[in-house]
């Protein structure tokens, strides 16, 4: 099996990350129906390609903000799996002690909140830390498309436009928050919304991770050079429901994310070097899972 890729495919490492996110995260919904998960959780099923080609662009000493959807992000940062599931599960070993749960992690410099548009004004406050005390290094927020209707967002965007704060958010633009399609809940583009701030913008619409790596690794390294914030903002497509069951799209909707899946492409491109690192992060995960669950209960704080 060669880690050379193929032209449109990851390396190994990448898509052993992106299968390794993947099936954690279709171990939740088996574990919370069987009473083991703390707490709710929301999947991040489809945009998982996203912080995997982001993780090099970033270096352990950036701040890093997730939000509720953020596994994938974590797992990309930190590549801490254990410390996840054990979090998840409230046993030993748990990232936070288990107070945390799915939405509210911290490890060093990745923090991550439930409450949407919380994570922008405390990010532009590392950001400003950073301009005054650490030179090259940046803060890195993800959002969604439903948290550009908070105020929080628009205050911060404000003063890291004025400040020239190093500030990178990246948007995951799934086209629906919880429920509501982005036609309903937003007036007008992000792009024009960033513009009004005097803020770069750059629309990212593709999977191919070695194709955003070669559109980011310049952006991103100017951010770090001369600082100024930059949103990207990528069209992505969210596989599962909101968070387990609550899935309002209409079937043909659902389809169409699924048609723009990394997992069914990749699949197609290289059959038996997917289908085998496949079948051995799979086996990896359910062993770790497996193992996770036996252990005691972390003790209360």
């Amino acid at each position: 099996m060669s880690g050379t890729p193929r032209p449109g495919a990851p390396a190994d490492d990448d898509l052993r990350l992106l299968l390794l996110i993947r099936n954690v995260e279709l171990r939740l919904p088996e574990l919370f129906a069987d009473g083991l998960l703390a707490g709710t959780t929301h999947t991040c099923l489809g945009q998982e390609y996203i912080p995997v080609a982001l993780r090099p662009l970033l270096r352990s000493d950036d701040f890093v903000f997730s939000n509720h959807r953020g596994h994938g992000h974590f797992l990309a940062h930190t590549g801490d799996v254990g410390g996840l599931l054990a979090e998840l599960t409230g046993r030993e070993g748990a990232v936070c002690a288990g107070i945390g749960g799915s939405q509210h992690l911290r490890r060093g410099r990745y923090l991550s909140t439930g409450v949407q548009g919380q994570s922008m004004p405390v990010a532009a406050g590392t950001a400003l830390h950073q301009l005054q005390n650490e030179p090259g290094g940046l803060t890195c927020v993800y959002l969604g498309d439903g948290t550009w209707g908070e105020g929080s967002v628009y205050e911060a965007l404000n003063l890291a436009s004025l400040w020239r704060l190093p500030l990178l958010m990246v948007v995951e633009n799934n086209g629906i928050a919880q429920s509501t399609p982005i036609e309903r809940h937003l007036a007008g583009t992000i792009r024009d919304r960033a513009a009004a701030f005097a803020v770069a913008h750059i629309a990212i619409d593709s999977i191919d991770i070695d194709e955003i790596r070669r559109r980011l690794t310049a952006p991103i390294e100017t951010v770090r050079a001369s600082p100024a914030p930059l949103v990207v903002e990528f069209t992505t497509h969210r596989l599962g429901p909101h968070s387990k069951g609550d899935d309002t799209r209409p079937a043909e909707v659902v389809r169409e994310a699924e048609r723009h899946d990394w997992y069914r492409r990749y699949a197609e491109l290289l059959p038996d070097r997917f289908t085998a690192l496949d079948t051995e992060v799979r086996s990896t995960v359910a062993a770790l899972v497996a193992e996770i669950v036996e252990r005691p209960p972390v003790a209360p704080q």
